[in-house]
């Protein structure tokens, strides 16, 4: 991987702030959109750990449109069964998902466990693929923005100017202070749990070890097999108000008391790091020019496996409004749907992701986030005489029409018109149009699919499409 200085330009259409998943995947839309976009990191490479390991059948969707599947899914691995250990003996299996079949409109059934900075590494590759451009070592400390941009300030090095910024900066999002928008949230577990990548001997990697409780109050233990690595994920809780050491000696120290291995089986630390579970929605997701992404706007509890996820289809959501608007003439009020579609999405997932970490709603179809869509949203339009089972604001399901595989015809910045059973009108070239007699998952009718992979307009005729497509830029 290489991080070479990038010569900042001056004047770019959209500088993104943080080089982790949201970042890269909306670097990967803008590149292929043709829209001059800067991502820009303070760290001087690429974020090293685990954290966010698994990949969610929704956010597989939309790796395939982004050209990373095949990669992410060689890298990674599906997620192994649990193991209750007590008392150095296996005394049961713990199923972390209920389980699901693939099916024709959902190929992808269960999550996929690839560890963040393998993820990382493909999305980064990906983008310079496309001629995309990654400034590491830069970190902001000022935004300013007028009428026609926004100014970057950094650290060290020149200012960067830009039509738009996107804040995908983490957590602690530096742009987001300076813009003074506030979280609102709580905090999930106010117990620190330590999450690091180590070298273990001693424990097979065919299941996911899990070392309950002890009568001591000292927290559980999780040891998990990265998928395509040689690393175990350690996750441990402190209750008892110990501080949490990141050192070799320190991780060897917990796994040695709660459970049956050695300190010296524990052979290497390669990341570590520790938090306190929360969860908090920004306050609003756009200020001006300047948008929020990814954890700068909303922070999840790990349970649920949904914040890299809901992280991912933020930037998928805004790449397209912003190529619209920077290179096909739409108006810039299509931004504003931003906020609307992802911000009530993202507080749905807060909860969700809280529920699982307390144990009371299972990891099943919800967290698959198949699920998730936008009827009643301004850029949806559902002008059937009787909707069928999908409908506008739906994910767009899979299948086979006309001899072509939706997702296939999907595939690339584009507009789809699906027609099933009724007559195509003549569209712009910007719209790919597949036609069929008949598709069991979407019944009768016109359906234009939004480049994100959502149905954004549905009817019988195609009475008041131009209408629709003149709102988006088409």
């Amino acid at each position: 991987m290489s991080t070479d200085p990038v010569d900042v330009v001056d004047v770019v259409d959209v500088v993104i702030v943080g080089a982790g998943p949201t970042g890269l995947a909306l670097g990967i839309d803008l590149a292929r959109r043709g829209v001059d976009a800067l991502v820009v990191e303070r760290a001087e490479e690429l974020f090293p750990g685990s954290r966010g390991k698994g990949i969610q059948p929704r956010t597989m969707e939309v790796f395939d449109d982004l050209g990373v599947l095949d990669p992410i899914r060689a890298a990674g691995g599906s997620y192994p069964v649990g193991m209750l250990w007590q008392d150095g003996e296996r005394v049961g299996e713990h199923r972390m998902f209920d389980p699901a079949e693939a099916t024709e409109d959902s190929p992808y059934d269960e999550p996929w466990m690839v560890p963040q900075w393998r993820t990382q590494r493909i999305l980064f590759a990906r983008l310079r693929e496309l001629g995309g451009k990654v400034a590491f070592g830069r970190k902001v400390v000022g935004v300013a923005q007028d009428e026609a941009g926004v100014t970057v300030r950094f650290a060290a090095g020149e200012s960067v100017r830009a039509r738009y910024v996107v804040a995908a900066d983490g957590g602690r999002s530096a742009v987001r202070r300076a813009l003074g928008i506030g979280m609102t949230g709580e905090t999930v577990d106010p117990n620190p749990t330590l999450v690091a990548d180590v070298r273990i001997t001693g424990l097979d990697r065919d299941n996911w070890h899990i070392f309950p409780p002890r009568p001591e109050g000292d927290g559980f233990l999780a040891i998990c097999p990265l998928a395509g690595t040689e690393d175990f994920q350690v996750t441990a809780q402190f209750t008892d108000g110990s501080p949490v050491d990141l050192s070799l000696e320190g991780v060897r120290k917990v796994v040695a008391a709660r459970s049956h291995l050695a300190p010296e089986d524990v052979t290497e630390v390669r990341w570590a790091s520790n938090f306190r579970p929360r969860a908090a929605l920004a306050d609003r997701f756009r200020d001006g020019r300047v948008f929020l992404a990814g954890d700068a706007a909303h922070v999840h509890s790990p349970a649920g496996g949904q914040g890299l996820n809901t992280s991912v289809q933020d930037a998928y959501n805004l790449g397209w409004k912003l190529g619209a608007v920077l290179r096909d003439g739409a108006d810039e009020a299509l931004l504003e749907t931003y906020e609307e579609e992802r911000r009530p999405i993202a507080a749905d997932m807060l909860g969700l992701s809280t529920s699982v970490h307390r144990g009371e709603v299972r990891r099943g179809q919800a967290t698959r986030q198949l699920g998730l869509g936008y009827r009643e949203t301004s850029l949806t339009a559902e002008t059937r005489q009787a909707p069928g089972a999908v409908r506008a604001g739906d994910r767009a399901p899979d299948g086979t029409l006309g001899g072509v595989r939706l997702f296939d015809a999907f595939r690339g910045p584009h507009w789809t018109l699906v027609a099933v059973g009724v007559r195509a009108p003549e569209l712009p070239g910007a719209v790919s149009v597949v036609r069929g007699a008949a598709q069991e998952s979407y019944g009768t009718g016109l359906f234009l699919v939004r480049p994100d992979g959502y149905v954004g307009w549905a009817g019988d005729t195609g009475d008041g499409l131009p209408r629709y497509l003149e709102r988006t830029g088409l």
